[in-house]
């Protein structure tokens, strides 16, 4: 039995056959060697109506048999073949072959425009899992941007995947060709919410400074509620939220569950560092929550008195309740170092209330 021949016209010189004239041909500066030796072992599903009749495994005992889950092109992040080389995962993958005289047989086609993998990946997203940069980058510059926007069975982009494999010469390309970066993936986040929650400094850079004409929406939450700057605060990087807030991120939006903003976050982390940094940057010290509690109702509920003196010092009012009708002040009811922070509200000079500093 001879292995059926993979070919598709019209055809992309890595996977050989001819592609109309030469003026017409897709020419490739990475050499005649095709990807993956010309994408005959590719691991793909034969369509049913590309099968003869009566063929299947029990029919040929040298049919390819399933895979192990453990060796299956998983794209999901995290997995060990995003290490793995793209000629390796597709060196491995089985070979069918059709029983009976080759010539006789109907031809079996690969597209390289439809193909998907048993995750639902493009040729792209493949090319991107496995690192093969140049592979990738050529796909890139013929495929349309409807093609490159394909999300597989996770609801992973190309742009994803580049972004969290932080190749940047193909988040580049993907940009520059006009991908959705507004796309999400199974867990709410975009490219942009993978970036931040990776710390990829460079990847948010790129993203954020897209020329291509394509809206980013800074403010979109992934499903725990959470914009690209609660992210980043989360991660507490200071380079990476001064990016996104010169870029147009609202330091003062709200998570969807409880309704905190990046202060109330940095405040709930404990880092002082990080929440002088918010407020510098335009924070607004007296945001409440969905129960009403400010930034200050965290800070004193957690009993620090650096981060609580650093609200104060901001302009935090001590005297606003939350819906349970509870005061900073009442919190810290038997703290004295934290009480000393707060005016006193029944003397007041010059219409001001008097601190303890005052005397």
């Amino acid at each position: 039995m001879e292995p059926v021949s993979w070919r598709s016209e019209p055809v992309c010189p890595l996977f050989g056959g001819e592609c109309g004239s030469d003026a017409e041909r897709l020419d490739s500066s990475y050499g005649s060697e095709s990807l993956g030796g010309r994408l005959e072992s590719a691991s793909y599903r034969l369509q049913e109506e590309a099968r003869p009749e009566g063929w299947g495994p029990e029919s040929d005992p040298k049919a390819c048999n399933e895979q192990d889950p453990a060796e299956r092109l998983d794209s999901s992040y995290g997995s060990q073949s995003l290490t793995e080389s793209l000629s390796e995962a597709l060196e491995r993958s089985c070979q069918l072959e059709v029983p009976g005289d080759p010539a006789a047989q109907p031809e079996a086609r690969l597209n390289p425009y439809t193909f998907l993998g048993e995750d639902g990946d493009s040729i792209v997203h493949l090319a991107i899992i496995h690192k093969a940069e140049d592979y990738a980058l050529h796909f890139i510059s013929y495929f349309t941007v409807e093609m490159l926007d394909i999300q597989n069975d996770l609801f992973q982009s190309a742009l994803h995947l580049a972004v969290y494999t932080e190749q940047l010469n193909i988040v580049q390309e993907l940009l520059r060709k006009g991908v959705n970066m507004n796309q999400q993936d199974w867990n709410g986040n975009t490219p942009l919410h993978l970036a931040c929650q990776h710390q990829l400094l460079d990847c948010v850079r790129l993203l954020t400074s897209n020329r291509t004409g394509k809206k980013l929406n800074m403010e979109l939450q992934n499903w725990q509620g959470r914009t690209c700057l609660h992210t980043a605060t989360l991660t507490r990087n200071q380079k990476i939220l001064a990016v996104l807030l010169q870029t147009g991120s609202n330091i003062n939006s709200q998570d969807g569950p409880s309704g905190k903003t990046s202060l109330h976050l940095s405040v709930e982390c404990g880092d002082h560092a990080l929440v002088r940094f918010l407020l510098r940057m335009g924070a607004s010290v007296n945001v409440t929550m969905y129960n009403g509690c400010t930034a200050l109702h965290l800070a004193v509920g957690k009993w620090d008195t650096q981060i609580a003196d650093i609200l104060c010092q901001a302009g935090a009012d001590p005297l606003l309740p939350n819906v349970e009708g509870d005061t900073a002040q009442d919190l810290a009811s038997g703290n004295v170092d934290i009480l000393a922070l707060f005016p006193f509200d029944d003397i007041k000079l010059m219409g001001r209330p008097v601190t303890c500093s005052d005397f």
